[in-house]
This record gives structure tokens, sequence and C-alpha cells, in this order.
């Protein structure tokens, strides 16, 4: 009898293994893509993205999407060569529509674009020193026909969990001598952050408020405010004569139409190693994105098609914390004269503004 059993027992098994079996052959349907999730290239790599789906499916066609455009479309599942060397850096979502009988089944999958090569490294020279007003949090700085203009940052009322500052501001200052020409307060609950000039109007970010402010570069009157519902905060901003950039905190770089200020695009910025983030004062010098990485000592280079970091600029001894007056913070403020080709830097209530030169380790 228990023999009979162990039989019956394993003539079921295997009656039910098989009908698992052929169950699964019939219905499974289901396409996938390759490469695999997550996998990490660098630019100008060629990815080799190809489809699957079961033998018994014959497809009509398989259009291949890189982030929702069509970069391709083949009648099989032979593989589809994908350049990347003109790609955005950082993730890229790959779509595999698979076609047949007017019908398609799609599968996603995503790879990490990474720059070709490591930053090259830079240190530099200071040619000049100008007085700084040590009372200015500095957190946005532009410079344009022979005057600095400056966004100060801080709270006098701040919302819960923000400390108490030095009011915010909006200042129009004297290069050589460091004097504040002209300055209008920002309301004591608000946090002034990046600007940047366009045409006869300066535009200003703020940190928390998601708002942000236009002004007349004259006379500092306040033309408008928009909603700035781009990023997760308010952080840097700079602007290349036709868009502008602007930060938020994290690696992304937000475009922004210079009249409406609505976002046109985003890069994500990227070294050989991964996502920078902490991205803070912007500066467009010469075709790239210059930008100082929040609480280092280091600005970063980047290409502003691709969010490539091209160059990584140390000045750690340019005023070494142990040397800084009190109050002084963080390395945050880059100018650019277009005109005479100088460049300016300092930092959060730093006493000196530094014109610099950046010279290749």
């Amino acid at each position: 009898m228990k023999n009979k059993l162990s039989l019956l027992l394993v003539t079921t098994t295997l009656f039910l293994f098989n009908c698992g079996c052929k169950h699964n052959e019939q219905t499974d349907n289901s396409v996938t893509v390759s490469p695999e999730a997550g996998t990490s290239y660098k630019s100008g790599d060629l990815v080799a993205v190809q489809a699957h789906y079961p033998k018994d499916m014959r497809p009509d066609s398989i259009v291949y999407l890189l982030d929702s455009i069509k970069v391709g479309s083949l009648k099989d599942s032979s593989a589809l060569s994908l350049k990347t060397d003109s790609m955005h850096m950082g993730p890229r979502i790959i779509t595999a529509k698979v076609y047949q009988g007017g019908k398609s089944q799609d599968a996603s999958t995503n790879i990490v674009l990474l720059p070709a090569k490591a930053p090259e490294q830079y240190t530099y020279r200071v040619i000049k020193t100008f007085p700084h007003d040590t009372g200015s949090f500095t957190e946005g700085l532009v410079y344009q026909d022979g005057f600095l203009y400056e966004s100060g940052g801080g709270y006098l009322k701040p919302p819960k969990d923000q400390e108490v500052t030095n009011q915010s501001s909006l200042r129009k200052v004297d290069l050589a001598t460091g004097k504040v020409l002209k300055k209008v307060m920002l309301d004591s609950a608000v946090f002034g952050e990046g600007i940047s000039i366009v045409g006869n109007k300066i535009v200003q970010l703020t940190y928390h408020e998601k708002v942000g402010y236009v002004y007349d570069k004259e006379t500092f009157n306040k033309l408008s405010t928009f909603v700035n519902n781009t990023g997760v905060e308010g952080w840097g901003m700079c602007f290349d004569g036709t868009k502008l950039y602007m930060d938020d905190s994290t690696n992304r770089i937000w475009l922004l139409d210079k009249n409406t200020f609505k976002q046109i695009g985003y890069i994500d910025v990227y070294d050989d190693k991964g996502p920078v983030n902490s991205i803070n004062e912007l500066e467009y010098i010469d075709g790239k994105i210059y930008a100082n990485i929040w609480q280092t000592n280091n600005i970063i280079v980047i290409d502003p098609k691709t969010g490539a970091v091209l160059e990584k600029i140390d000045l750690t001894n340019l005023y070494p914390q142990d040397k800084r007056s009190p109050g002084a913070d963080v390395l945050n403020g880059i100018a650019y004269d277009a005109a005479g080709k100088r460049i300016f830097i300092t930092g959060k209530k730093w006493p000196t503004l530094y014109q610099v030169e950046f010279l290749k380790k």
C-alpha cells in the first residue's frame, strides 16, 4: 500500500509539473530588453540594445526609443547599436516596442551614462584682490559694465527650522572699493539666492519661498514676481544670452525660458564616478558653466550640452579655514568680466574678492 501511495504521489507531481510547464510555455508572451537595468557606460561607448521575446512570436517590427524619442527600428531580434557620444549624462531610459498584428508589447530598461574621462585638475593664481563687504552672505554674483551685482541671503524672520541671520538684499557694488552703491532689502522672511542679468533686468531667486523677483537694473525697482516651482529649491543661476540655468541643491541644472522663467529642459551633472550634488552659485564663461560645490573649496566646469564635468578647480588655499574672519562662511560667488576676461571669486561674508586665473596642474 505504501509503495502504491508513493507511486501515486510521484505520478501526480509529474503531471502537475508537466501541466505547469506547458501552461507557462503557452502563456508567457513577455517581452524584455537588454542591457540590464542600471548598467553604466562611458560617453562615446556603443550600447547594444536588443529585444527578447518568445520563440513563437513573429513581430512585424521592433521600435526602439531613448527617453521617449525614436532612435531606430528593426524587423527581428538583432541588436541595435546605440551611439552615446552626444547624450546627456546620467540615467537614460531605453524602451523596445514589439509590434505584432497592429498591437505592441513594451519593455523598458535604463543605462547610466558617465563622462568618457575624469575631470582635468586645475589650481589657481591670484592676480589682484578687492574689498568685499563682510555683511553679505553671498548667494549670487554678476559683473557687468564695471560693477558687481550681488545677492545676499539671510532671514530675520525665518520659517520653522531655519536660523535667524542677516536680512537678504540685492546690491550694486563698486568693484575697486567694495562700496555698496545701491541696495534693496528683501522681505525679512525671504532668503535671497542666485541672480542673473537679462537685458535691462535683474532676476533673483529665493531659497524655499518658491518665488522669484524681477528688478529694473538701473533703479532696482521691483517690476514683477513669478512663481518658481522648478526643482527642489532655488539656489544658483546664470545666463548664456539665450536661456537661464538654475540649480536646486541636487546634481540637476534646469534650463529656464528667459522671459517666462518656465522650465524648458535640464541636464544632470556627472563626473566619471557619478552624480555631483550640491551645485550652488553658477557663472557662464566662454560656453561652459562654472559652479561652486557647496561646503567645499572646489569649482567644477560643466559642459552645458551634456552635463559632463570637464574640469575641477581646487581653491583650498585661497582663503584658508584657519585664517578666516569670524562669521566667514564657505566659498560661494563667481563673476566674469567678459570684456576684460577677468574671473572674480569670493565667499559668504568674506572680506576679500579675488581676481584669479585658473592653471592646469
